[in-house]
């Protein structure tokens, strides 16, 4: 894993939720990865492969899931 340089960023989202990689299955140009928050909740973020890659996102990676409201979309089981 090649490591990023370590920044500060500042974003207008408000909803930043930490956690740890728990799963990344790649599915031709797209990839799934999931992440369990600090309180055991787990988020699952559908983002581009290029952009997994990009980020060497890693099961045990320690990252912030960050929510934008127009960004959010609601499956009914």
């Amino acid at each position: 894993m090649v490591e990023q340089p370590t920044r500060h960023m500042t974003l207008s989202a408000r909803n930043s939720l930490r956690g740890t990689v728990t799963a990344v299955e790649m599915d031709g140009v797209m990839a799934e990865v999931v992440v369990e928050l600090d309180d055991g909740q787990t988020v699952t973020s559908t983002i581009t492969r290029d952009s997994a890659e990009r980020l060497n996102l890693v099961p045990g990676d320690e990252i912030s899931a960050v929510v934008k409201a127009s960004d959010v979309m609601i499956d009914a089981e």
